[in-house]
């Protein structure tokens, strides 16, 4: 992962769509990556996220299942 890749557009979806998507969906079906810090974790996540931050994601990509889709924030 290179700075560049910082700046490919992605698909996004709003909150509200993202809701949707998790509810719609059970936990095994996909990927839910929290990239705060350790203490933003601690403090609120939303149920079920793996904690995976920013810094450490390069070294940790082989914990993202690449067959679900995957929901970041």
């Amino acid at each position: 992962m290179g700075v560049m890749d910082y700046f490919t557009s992605v698909p996004s979806m709003t909150a509200d769509e993202a809701k949707k998507f998790l509810a719609e969906k059970k936990p095994d079906e996909y990927n839910l990556i929290d990239v705060r810090q350790p203490g933003e974790y601690e403090g609120d996540h939303i149920p079920g996220a793996n904690l995976i931050p920013m810094s450490e994601l390069k070294s940790r990509l082989q914990e993202i299942d690449p067959d679900k889709p995957t929901v970041v924030y």
